[in-house]
C-alpha cells in the first residue's frame, strides 16, 4: 500500500512538473482570431465582413470598444475575456487594414475632362452612341457600324457616322429587375448569312403569376429590320424571380455557342443540379442543336446543353485570342466575384463553395475550397460588380497588349487586369468614375469600346501617346 501511495505521488508529481515546463503556445494572430471567434457569425474572411454599414464608428477606439464589450442586444457578444487588450488591438487594425482595401474603390473626385491616364496608357473618350438608358450588348458590323442592346427592349444600329436607328422585330422582354434585352452576338460567318444572337428576359403567364426566364434568339438582319426570327435556346425551369440571367453570348473558334445563365436567386436548388439550366453555362451548335460531344449528354435528368455548372451570375465572356478558352467572371453575394476559365463538365461550386458572405453578413457556407470543385483565378474583395469582359488585342494599345479588361458596375470603372502565362498576376483601376460600367468590347477597328448606363452612352477609347 505504501509503495502504491509513493508510486501514485511520484507520478502526479511527475506529470505536474511536465505541464509546468511545456512551452507556452505560441500567441495567434489578429487573422487566426478573427478565424476562430468571429468567422462563424460575420464569414471566414475579414475583407468581406468590413464592406457593409457601421453602426458604432470605424475609429479604432469605436472598434476596440465594439470588439471588447460588443452590443449584446444586436447579438454581438463581448470579447474582453476571452481576447487580451494586444489582441483587442491588433484586431481593431486588422478590421482598419481591410476597410482600406475598400476604400481604393471610393474614388475621391469625379472626371474633369473626357481624357484618362492609367500606368500602361493615356485615352480619350469619343462618344459613339448617347441617350440610351442601360446599353447592355455590343456587337460590330463589317461594314464599320455596329449593334447596341438597350435593356428597355430596343435594339440599335449605329452607322459609322454615328447615326442611331432603332431596328424593328426583336423579341419581347421582361424589363423588370435586372431583366430585359440583354447581350447581342453576331454568328462568325455573319458577312455572308446575316445573322445575330439576342439574349434577353423571357416571360409567360402561369396563373396569376407571369414567370421569367434567359432566352436566346437567332434573327437575320435585314436593313433595319429583324427577320427569321427563331428562338434557340430556353432556359428551364421558369421563376418568379426578376435578377440573376447571366446572359452573355460568345462563339468560340470550333463556332460552338456559350450561353451563361444565372442561378435566377435560388442558389440553393439551380447551380448544383444538372436537371436546372440555371447557374450553368451551356455550349450549343449556332442553330441551338445540342453537340453531341457535350458532357452530360448521358445524365438521365441533366440538361443536354450544360457545359460547366456550379455559377451564380456570369455576365462577363470572352473568348482567349491565343488560346480559344472561354473566360468569365461572375458576381459574387457580398465578396466573392470570380474570374474563371470555363472547363468542360466543371463544377465552379456555386454555394458550396464561395470566397463571399450574404447580403444580411451571415456566412453562406464556411467552405472557400473543395475537392471536385474549380478555384477561381481571382475573386474580388469587396465585390466590383463586373459586367462585361474583352480581352485587348492589336497594336493600338502598347501599354495594355493582351490584357483582360473587366467593367465595374458598382464602382464605376474599368478593371485592368495584366495576364501573363495564363494567370491574372496584377491589377490597375483606370477610367474612375466613368459611370456603371455595363460592358467592354474589342472592336475589329482595333479600338475599345465602353458603355455605361444611367444615362447610357457608348465610347471609343482613342489612345493618346502612341
Amino acid at each position: 500500500m505504501l509503495k502504491y501511495t509513493i508510486g501514485a505521488a511520484f507520478v502526479g508529481v511527475f506529470c505536474l512538473s511536465s505541464f509546468l515546463i511545456e512551452p507556452k503556445p505560441a500567441a495567434k494572430t489578429a487573422r487566426e482570431n478573427y478565424e476562430t471567434y468571429c468567422s462563424s457569425c460575420h464569414g471566414e474572411k475579414v475583407e468581406a465582413f468590413v464592406d457593409r454599414k457601421w453602426k458604432h464608428g470605424t475609429q479604432k477606439s469605436e472598434l476596440m470598444k465594439s470588439i471588447s464589450g460588443g452590443y449584446a442586444d444586436l447579438g454581438m457578444p463581448a470579447w474582453k475575456e476571452v481576447l487580451n487588450d494586444k489582441e483587442i488591438d491588433e484586431m481593431a487594425d486588422l478590421i482598419l487594414t481591410s476597410l482600406k482595401n475598400v476604400d481604393q474603390y471610393k474614388f475621391a473626385s469625379k472626371p474633369t475632362s473626357n481624357v484618362f491616364a492609367s500606368e500602361g496608357m493615356t485615352v480619350r473618350l469619343d462618344t459613339v452612341a448617347s441617350g440610351l438608358s442601360s446599353p447592355w450588348g455590343l456587337a460590330f458590323l463589317p461594314d464599320g457600324g455596329m449593334l447596341v442592346t438597350d435593356r428597355a427592349g430596343d435594339v440599335y444600329r449605329i452607322d459609322k457616322t454615328n447615326r442611331k436607328t432603332k431596328l424593328t422585330g426583336g423579341p419581347s422582354v421582361l424589363a423588370e429587375g435586372q431583366g430585359g434585352l440583354l447581350d447581342v452576338e453576331l454568328h462568325p460567318d455573319f458577312a455572308k448569312n446575316q445573322l445575330i444572337y439576342l439574349s434577353y428576359s423571357a416571360f409567360k403567364t402561369v396563373g396569376a403569376d407571369t414567370l421569367s426566364t434567359t432566352a436566346v434568339m437567332r434573327a437575320r438582319l435585314s436593313g433595319d429590320a429583324l427577320t427569321d426570327q427563331k428562338i434557340i435556346f430556353e432556359a428551364l425551369p421558369y421563376a418568379k424571380t426578376r435578377h440573376h440571367y447571366g446572359s452573355r453570348l460568345e462563339f468560340d473558334k470550333k463556332g460552338f455557342l456559350y450561353i451563361s445563365v444565372g442561378d435566377r436567386g435560388n442558389e440553393k436548388e439551380n447551380p448544383q443540379s444538372l436537371a436546372s439550366d440555371c447557374g450553368k453555362v451551356h455550349r450549343l451548335h449556332d442553330d441551338g442543336r445540342i453537340p453531341a460531344d457535350n458532357p452530360f449528354m448521358n445524365e438521365k435528368k441533366g440538361r443536354t446543353s450544360i457545359y460547366s455548372y456550379g455559377h451564380r451570375n456570369p455576365q462577363g465572356m470572352a473568348m482567349h485570342p491565343a488560346t480559344g478558352a472561354i473566360w468569365t467572371h461572375e458576381h459574387g453575394p457580398r465578396g466573392g466575384d470570380e474570374v474563371n476559365i470555363i472547363k468542360k463538365s466543371a463544377n465552379y461550386g456555386w454555394p458550396v463553395i464561395c470566397y463571399g458572405i450574404n447580403y444580411d453578413g451571415k456566412p453562406i457556407t464556411n467552405l472557400t475550397a473543395k475537392a471536385g470543385m474549380e478555384q477561381p483565378m481571382i475573386y474580388w474583395l469587396p465585390s466590383i460588380g463586373p459586367s462585361g469582359m474583352a480581352f485587348v488585342e492589336g497594336s493600338k494599345y502598347p501599354g495594355w497588349k493582351d490584357n483582360l479588361m473587366v467593367g465595374s458596375l458598382r464602382f464605376q470603372y474599368l478593371n485592368r487586369c495584366v495576364v501573363k502565362d495564363n494567370k491574372i498576376v496584377s491589377q490597375e483601376n483606370i477610367l474612375k468614375n466613368i459611370g456603371r460600367l455595363r460592358n467592354i468590347d474589342m472592336g475589329p477597328d482595333g479600338y475599345l469600346y465602353v458603355s455605361v448606363e444611367e444615362p447610357g452612352y457608348v465610347f471609343r477609347l482613342m489612345p493618346m501617346n502612341q
